[in-house]
């Protein structure tokens, strides 16, 4: 059984959700603050975590997925009134699979979780051989990626996009092509997610990532 964690303050939020996600057959656990959320999460380890930004209790999901994201890769989509590109920014480099801000369709998260859990499951079910780039080895079987033998954690959609650049070695994919196979064509969102996305692979694999920027279009590994 599917099981989801709710981390939200707001009641009648949490009780909405609720009722959406339990009639999917899923199991779920709401958490009202940042710090029984995080301990929600360790305790229950759910295949999906929805996260509000502004929390009670010292810790906002901003600080509730920078400490989960140390030793999980649960997917997260962060729930929002504050409809700032800065906040949108900083959750995806955080770590975030997706950002939603309030008001909002609870139809609309059901279907972005399915989204998320089916890329999951297809990427699990690829049958793909390890790949070498210089000191980086991607292992997609395992879904594990070392740089000089240290293992990088990456977040479901940054390997998902990783993924998609072993793939095309050497070919130029526009942004819209990215997304398309790295999200989902039925994802909705900003085109920049993935410029983002781009950036935190960069940051945690540096130099040794052989990323090309191409200047009004879109990216080439290799």
């Amino acid at each position: 059984m599917t099981r989801v964690v709710v981390v939200e303050d707001e009641p009648d939020i949490g009780d909405l959700l609720a009722l959406y996600l339990r009639r999917e057959g899923w199991q779920v656990h709401i958490a009202t603050s940042g710090p029984e959320g995080l301990e929600t999460i360790r305790a229950r380890q759910p295949d999906f975590v929805i996260l509000d930004v502004g929390l009670p209790g010292g810790m906002d999901g901003f600080d509730v997925c920078r400490n989960l994201r140390q030793s999980s890769d649960v997917p997260v989509l962060f729930l929002t009134a504050r409809d700032d590109e800065v906040d949108r920014i900083l959750g995806l480099e955080l770590g975030a699979d997706d950002y939603v801000t309030k008001p909002f369709s609870p139809r609309e998260i059901v279907a972005r979780i399915k989204a998320v859990l089916r890329r999951g499951r297809l990427a699990e079910a690829t049958t793909s051989s390890i790949t070498e780039l210089g000191s980086i080895v991607v292992d997609l079987d395992r879904r594990e990626v070392r740089c000089h033998e240290v293992p990088v954690a990456l977040a479901t959609q940054e390997l998902a996009l990783l993924e998609v650049f072993v793939e095309n070695l050497g070919v130029v994919l526009s942004r819209q092509q990215l997304l398309d196979r790295a999200w989902g064509e039925d994802w909705i969102g900003d085109p920049r997610t993935v410029d983002v996305h781009v950036r935190q692979l960069r940051r945690k694999l540096g130099d040794d990532l052989p990323l090309v920027t191409v200047r009004g279009y879109g990216y080439r590994l290799g």
